[in-house]
Parts: C-alpha cells; sequence; structure tokens
C-alpha cells in the first residue's frame, strides 16, 4: 500500500482577480499567474465551480453515492460560502488534483512572489492525511439525502 502523502496547493483572489481567472484567463492582469501554472503544467479549478460541478455530478447518477452531496449543495446555496468559494481555486498539476510534495513545493514557492505583488491573496499547501483533513459537521455525518 502506498502510504506516500500527496498535496495540493490552493490560491485565494480578491473578486475581481478571480472573476477574471475563471472567465477571461488570457487577461494581462492575471497573465503572472497563468504563466508561473504553465511552467508547473498546471491549472486552476475554482472552488465554486468544482463544488458545483460535484453537485451536479450527484444529480446525475444517484447522490447516494456521493457522501458529501448534502454538505456541498448547501454550501453552494449559502451566499457567504458562495463568495469565498468563488475566490478560492484548486490547482491541478500533470492533471492530477494531489501530486507529490517536491511538485507542490515548487509551485508554492513560485506562487508566494505573486502574494507579494499583490496577484494572490494568500496560498495554501494541504496534504492527503486523514488526520489533517476537515471533518464534515455533525447534522451531515450518517445522514442520507
Amino acid at each position: 500500500m502506498d502510504m506516500e502523502l500527496k498535496y495540493q496547493v490552493r490560491i485565494n483572489l480578491t473578486g475581481e482577480l478571480a472573476k477574471l481567472l475563471r472567465k477571461s484567463p488570457q487577461s494581462n492582469i492575471v497573465s503572472p499567474l497563468i504563466d508561473i501554472l504553465k511552467k508547473h503544467n498546471a491549472i486552476s479549478k475554482c472552488q465554486y465551480d468544482a463544488f458545483s460541478d460535484y453537485v451536479l455530478e450527484a444529480e446525475q447518477f444517484g447522490v447516494e453515492d456521493y457522501p458529501l452531496y448534502q454538505w456541498t449543495k448547501d454550501t453552494i446555496g449559502d451566499p457567504a460560502k458562495e463568495e469565498k468559494y468563488l475566490k478560492s481555486f484548486s490547482l491541478y498539476v500533470g492533471g492530477q488534483e494531489v501530486y507529490p510534495k517536491l511538485a507542490a513545493d515548487d509551485l508554492e514557492a513560485d506562487l508566494k512572489l505573486l502574494v507579494d505583488k499583490k496577484v494572490i491573496l494568500e496560498v495554501f499547501k494541504y496534504d492527503t492525511n486523514p488526520a489533517n483533513s476537515p471533518q464534515l459537521p455533525a447534522k451531515y455525518v450518517n445522514k442520507k439525502s
């Protein structure tokens, strides 16, 4: 069994930059970010869009097989959370949602340069260790949708 941790880098942007990255990634304003993503063979996925895709997929194939369905649906239906997640982006490297530490470290280091230039508000790196994962609120545990 492969116990090597994998990682994912996420970034938070201002509302205006997030809109540009989602709708017009060719904009000169986000081009420094796009250049870094290209350097690392990475793409961005807006967290709100990822959550919406999950809900649509669950509804298409049967919510009983999607344990996070109700939490995710409630999250995207909450205006405050919608605003938050529209500004948050997961970064996929080489088409992978999680990737080796070295790839995450290198990507994170380059992205942190843009924090200083006010392009990115925050950079986060998460690992796949279950002990570090947030838990569902109690009202969603063992609840059928």
